[in-house]
Parts: C-alpha cells; structure tokens; sequence
C-alpha cells in the first residue's frame, strides 16, 4: 500500500447534502480518510496510490457535487537564481 495525501480547494462551502455524498466516498475501496479544513476551504483525502490515482480521486469529489478549483501542482517549481551579473 502506498498512502498519498491529496488537498483540493474548495469555491464554495460543501452543503449538508455534499458532505454526506463525500461522507459515503469512504465505502470507496482506496479512501482511507477525509477531512475538511473550513478556515482555508481545502478538502484533504488520504487515499491507496495503489488503487487510485490522484484523478480518479478528484473525479470522485466532483461526483459528490463539491466544486473544486482548477488543480495545482503539488510540488512547486524550484525557483530559479537569477544570472550571474557579466564579468567586468
């Protein structure tokens, strides 16, 4: 098993009507665990790497009527340092 943890940000407050369709995707086979962070609107999902994919995943909270903002890296690019000034 190989346990990953995913973050969506959330546009809207989840209805009481969405979280019981999120609260069922824990039947899904892979979902390990959900939790809501309501302060920063961010929906994070441990799940089975090994039986779900990150878009399968996102698919299933989609499903569930929760929308979710465009999908961000999760790593960020390292920045670059910027060129050294030209010899004199």
């Amino acid at each position: 098993m190989t346990t990953v943890e995913i973050h969506f940000h959330y546009t809207a407050p989840p209805t009481e009507q969405m979280a019981m369709a999120l609260a069922s995707a824990r039947d899904v086979y892979g979902i390990r665990q959900l939790s809501f962070d309501r302060a920063a609107q961010t929906l994070r999902i441990e799940y089975d790497a090994t039986r779900l994919t990150a878009a399968a995943v996102a698919n299933l909270v989609r499903s569930a009527g929760l929308e979710i903002a465009p999908d961000l890296p999760h790593l960020a690019e390292p920045a670059q340092s910027p060129p050294p000034p030209p010899a004199a």
